[in-house]
């Protein structure tokens, strides 16, 4: 049942006020991104652990692109499920468990002594991790009003940014003092605190369906047939989908083997060229945030320019990459074009989720944001780390990060023609009604 909204909060169906009280929900936001923090942080603490990891067991650099790669491979398969669960149950029940998982496992790291231990460890913080992004971006684009949707979901998954740099960071340097398996512990703990916490975060009601939306949510099967005929329907979702995999491309690339190329070409120790690795990634959640409010200022009166402004930001990116891997010496001006790319390279992240959401139905807004999901990490995050490996096997891995920002202009394409639609997909949900949850 709804309950009475006080003054700060919004009025049922209002897009421009606050669905809570605005206390509780910059609470819930601030939990929210603390533990995407975490998500992060445990997910990405391993790349600064690679070179230690490769000379203890003598891996390919294909194997180390996998550690990485079969997070976002679970979290792609398991998104939808859970995602769809929490949609109809409790998204804020749903991401306490998620997010115990994930530490536990994340915890389980430090006591494997093969390959294929960590691997299935790995396997296990990625099924932790499912639908945890869709989840908490739905729950934030409910609660606050529409003017700060993209600015917010900027900030939230900023924090991926910033939880990569403190992973990288930290792996570092407690491997360098305690040896890499610790760097397992010491990230897993803090996840177990804020779960429980989160507890006290508020859920918005669940939205009522129409038959039809009920009828297709009733189970995985007719879910996915569903998801396909609304992609195939909505050239807005299916475009957006499609770039925002391909900027991640570059992102996971960068993100993931920046510490060991570092290493290998500018010869510094494991640890510093982590914490070199982590000013790239920390100007990728400053970039974010900053990304995501030029755009939503630069597209106020004319909303589907904020794709067109999205395309051109991955040409940049692009171009600042290419210059840099393909026609810079490692040096001083190489890794100072590398800063000026990580800026540029996760500005599509915080807009995409916005958009995604807005041509999505309010009742299934969590489901719908893991197909986002699915998408950046099945054909985004997953592809770059190994991608990179098996190129660098092949080639070299000078050669494998100066290919992989071309996809780039996939990703400015897609955004280009997801514009074409985005006015009349958005005008198709916008009169549904929303109130808050007890």
């Amino acid at each position: 049942m709804s309950i009475t909204l006080d003054a700060g909060a919004a009025r049922p169906g209002s897009p421009d006020d606050y669905l809570i009280g605005k206390r509780q929900a910059w609470f819930a936001f601030a939990m929210t991104f603390a533990l995407m923090l975490f998500d992060y942080i445990d997910r990405q603490v391993i790349v600064s652990l690679f070179p230690h990891i490769k000379s203890e067991w003598n891996l390919s650099d294909k194997q180390l692109g996998a550690l990485v790669s079969i997070i976002s491979i679970v979290v792609a398969v398991g998104g939808i499920p859970v995602a769809l669960l929490a949609d109809r149950v409790s998204r804020v029940k749903s991401i306490v468990v998620m997010a115990g998982v994930w530490s536990l496992a994340t915890i389980s790291c430090m006591f494997t002594t093969n390959f294929a231990q960590l691997f299935t460890a790995r396997a296990v913080v990625g099924a932790g991790e499912t639908g945890y992004g869709s989840v908490g971006a739905a729950l934030i684009a409910t609660l606050f009003p529409v003017r700060l949707r993209s600015a917010l979901l900027g900030a939230f998954f900023a924090a991926a940014s910033l939880g990569s740099v403190l992973g990288v960071v930290l792996g570092g340097v407690i491997a360098a003092k305690w040896g890499w398996r610790a760097a397992f512990g010491v990230v897993g703990i803090p996840g177990l605190a804020l779960a429980l916490l989160y507890l006290f975060v508020r859920d918005y009601k669940t939205v009522d369906l129409t038959p039809r939306l009920d009828k297709v949510t009733e189970s995985i099967g007719s879910t996915l047939r569903h998801i396909f005929v609304t992609l195939a329907r909505t050239r807005t979702l299916l475009f957006v989908c499609i770039g925002a995999a391909m900027q991640l491309i570059v992102v996971s690339a960068v993100w993931s083997w920046l510490p060991s190329y570092l290493n290998r070409f500018y010869g510094v120790t494991p640890e510093a060229a982590a914490t070199q690795a982590a000013l790239v990634v920390l100007l990728g959640a400053v970039g974010c945030i900053v990304w995501g409010f030029v755009v939503d200022r630069l597209t106020l009166r004319q909303r589907r320019n904020k794709l067109l402004a999205l395309s051109v930001l991955c040409v940049v990116t692009m171009c600042i990459f290419l210059v840099a891997f393909a026609g810079t010496a490692p040096g001083p001006a190489q890794f100072k074009l590398i800063l000026l790319g990580g800026f540029f390279m996760t500005c599509t992240v915080g807009v995409v989720s916005g958009v995604a959401i807005e041509v999505i139905h309010p009742g299934v807004r969590s489901t719908g944001s893991a197909v986002l999901s699915l998408f950046q990490n099945l054909f985004g995050l997953a592809v770059g780390p190994f991608l990179v490996g098996v190129l660098s096997d092949v080639w070299g891995l000078q050669q494998a990060m100066a290919a992989v920002p071309c996809f780039g202009l996939l990703a400015a394409v897609a955004f280009v023609w997801c514009a074409r639609s985005y006015d009349t997909d958005v005008d198709r949900v916008s009169n549904v009604k929303l109130a808050v949850a007890n």
